[in-house]
């Protein structure tokens, strides 16, 4: 029987700055095996295909030690999630080969506002104020990185945006799954699935890597698996609402990273840039949480004043 896991802040907040350390890490690698820096440049495709074979079996190998129980799995929101998780991860892995780790970490903030917009025409979910006001705050901020004049205008950041669109709807998908299924089940599932359409898609653009790019390949597939076991178990002890201020730490690591890998050092614009997009998501997130508190609120209010009105 499933049980969920104890309310713990000070935890989830540590193992979603893990984790976001350790995604801040695969796109490092994705940048250096897509630019030539540890041989022949790769193809998105290939990275991508490498992340999910990669961290499949780095999921195989725990699930041997745990067997964890496969229970009825809803194989179409498994698949949908699956799509869209695989084409933002290559266009993300796309991106970061042409424009710095920063400003396309920054960029894919705005998955949540695509979220909020998708969910608006598939859920029916409404939409007040303060949630269009982050989310023009947030696309403000992405106009800004996308740098719109014909002296400076950077069309890779365009993949980024793509890469935002397409997680936010991914976002969706996960949003149904997550509460049906156990978090291993669905990690386990995912991987699985991604690594059989990362395999039809790379086939045209498959290249033997080098031995140096395997080892680069194994490690954004391992760095992903734990990343998402450290991210899913944080979000398990405390609101989505007090961790989610500590996932945008990955714009920081992908910023530290860069300038000691490839010596990138942000320019005003791009601070600006994701400074303005931070505050639109981080208000968002406050928003998101608050509605969450007053729902919670709401119910024993409501069931009180219902109980206290009936006659027994």
């Amino acid at each position: 029987m499933f049980t969920p896991k104890a309310e713990n802040p000070a935890l989830a907040a540590g193992l979603i700055l893990m984790a976001t350390a350790f995604i801040a890490g695969t796109t490092l690698l994705a940048k250096a095996l897509g630019t030539g820096e540890l041989g022949p440049a790769l193809h998105p495709l290939q990275i991508s295909h490498g992340r999910f074979v990669f961290a499949f079996l780095a999921l195989v190998s725990v699930a041997t030690v745990v067997r964890p129980r496969i229970e009825a799995p809803h194989w179409r929101l498994h698949l949908g999630r699956t799509l869209f998780g695989w084409g933002g991860v290559s266009l993300m892995f796309a991106s970061v080969t042409f424009i710095p780790l920063g400003d396309a970490t920054a960029i894919s903030f705005l998955n949540p506002v695509f979220a909020m917009i998708f969910a608006i025409v598939l859920l029916g979910e409404r939409v007040g104020p303060w949630r269009w006001g982050a989310a023009a705050i947030a696309l403000a901020g992405a106009m800004i990185l996308l740098r719109p004049t014909p002296e400076s205008f950077q069309p890779a950041a365009l993949l980024a945006l793509g890469a935002a669109v397409v997680m936010g709807m991914e976002l969706i998908f996960i949003k149904k799954l997550s509460g049906r299924e156990r978090i291993f089940q669905i990690l386990l599932i995912n991987n699985g699935i991604g690594v059989t359409i990362a395999t039809l898609a790379v086939w045209p653009v498959w290249q033997m890597p080098s031995a140096l790019q395997w080892g680069g390949l194994a490690g954004v597939g391992c760095l992903m698996a734990c990343a998402q076991l450290f991210f899913v178990n944080g979000m398990a002890r405390a609101d989505a609402s007090y961790v989610a201020p500590f996932s945008y730490a990955t714009l920081i690591f992908a910023t530290l990273y860069d300038f000691a890998a490839f010596g990138s050092v942000p320019d005003v614009i791009s601070v600006v840039g994701s400074g303005v997009i931070l505050a639109g998501a981080f208000v968002l997130a406050w928003r998101e949480g608050r509605a969450k508190r007053h729902v919670t609120e709401a119910v024993p209010a409501c069931n009180t004043a219902c109980n206290s009105g009936r006659s027994d």
